[in-house]
């Protein structure tokens, strides 16, 4: 399906706003918080065809929309091709830059710390892998039901199994629900990119969490960090 500006836009626009709250995202709230220059009907419209092609669902009929798999790589793909700024993380592991474990250790917990994320980093050269951010993430509103948290510490474990198996070609890889490699799960979301410190070529760092995961943010933390690393 060609996707209209004006689709893109709602899309756009209902996705941030479930990322943020977690609870489906209705007309009426983006009538009134979005000036999209159309009549509250227009948009009601829009969001019924966006469901019917499927980039949204509704949990049920009285609910609002929430974003579907194929919402979600629409979005995500959009986020890939534009630019972002440059997170500042010099300061992250700037006292150990003579340590590439420690660079890589403190480069785990701050991006753990900043993304929200359960965050993996492994080295294919000393087959080590570090793993911080159960705290930050278990603050998310999906953990607080039980079977939604036994679901993530499988598919957490399973990826830790699989991870030397992560194939990554260049610049950022995201797998969103169905799209996971290592496992039928369906409920969360992998962005992987593998950079290169001085001594050490193939450090991988992941980011695992829920689909509402912030994706602008946390590809722009990937991005800026790839970068800097290049500059070691």
């Amino acid at each position: 399906m060609l996707i209209t500006d004006r689709q893109k836009d709602i899309l756009d626009k209902i996705i941030q706003e479930y990322i943020s709250s977690a609870e489906p995202v209705p007309s009426q709230s983006l009538e009134k918080k979005y000036d999209f220059g159309l009549s509250p009907a227009t948009i009601r419209g829009e969001m019924h065809k966006l469901t019917e092609e499927g980039f949204l669902y509704q949990p049920h009929t009285s609910a609002g929309r929430v974003p579907t798999d194929k919402g979600y790589r629409f979005f995500v793909d959009n986020l890939l091709n534009k630019e972002f700024d440059i997170f500042s993380a010099e300061n992250w592991f700037a006292k150990e830059l003579d340590d590439s474990l420690k660079i890589i250790q403190k480069l785990t917990d701050n991006l753990a710390y900043h993304s929200g994320a359960l965050t993996f980093s492994y080295d294919r050269n000393d087959d080590i892998l570090w793993k911080e951010g159960w705290e930050e993430i278990l603050k998310e509103p999906e953990f607080e039901e039980r079977d939604y948290l036994i679901n993530f510490t499988e598919f957490s474990e399973n990826f830790e199994n699989n991870i030397k198996e992560l194939e990554i070609d260049s610049g950022i890889k995201i797998y969103i629900g169905k799209e996971n490699p290592f496992s039928k799960t369906k409920e969360f979301t992998i962005i992987s990119a593998e950079c290169t410190l001085p001594d050490h070529h193939g450090i991988v760092l992941s980011l695992l969490g829920p689909k509402r995961m912030a994706y602008d943010k946390n590809i722009g933390l990937m991005n800026s960090l790839i970068k800097l690393l290049k500059r070691f």
